[in-house]
């Protein structure tokens, strides 16, 4: 059986690492240095950085905005993944750069499904609310 990661069960120092991770590629997105006509183009927003327990590996959640053009978006965001990497580990000085990989957050589109479930007017009944 898979064991679960929870935010609660992560530890201080992965929470505190991670969340440099995002605030440091946050900011390289931002300033638009990477040499990327597609980065340069759209705002790409750096939403959560999961790091694994050992500091290896950095999961990074990214949304573009308005959700346009993800593919394309994740596309150059992995291409330009050893800049990214690179730029990391010169800033955060541990003792192994973390491993970078970027994944679409999906947790907008999971809560605006929610929020239509909850509109239903069904559901309502059922909560009492119609």
């Amino acid at each position: 059986m898979a064991k679960q990661t929870t935010p609660e069960s992560r530890s201080v120092r992965l929470l505190k690492v991670g969340e440099q991770v995002r605030h440091i590629l946050s900011e390289l997105l931002m300033r638009q240095v990477v040499h990327d006509d597609v980065l340069r183009s759209h705002t790409v927003s750096v939403t959560e950085v999961r790091m694994s327990p050992d500091l290896q590996h950095a999961s990074v959640f990214v949304k573009a905005l308005l959700g346009e053009d993800e593919e394309i978006v994740l596309k150059a965001l992995r291409t330009n993944t050893a800049f990214f990497q690179r730029e990391v580990a010169q800033r955060l000085r541990l003792k192994f750069a973390p491993k970078v990989k970027f994944l679409p957050d999906e947790s907008f589109d999971m809560a605006t499904r929610i929020e239509s479930l909850l509109a239903d007017p069904k559901v309502k009944r059922d909560l009492g609310e119609a």
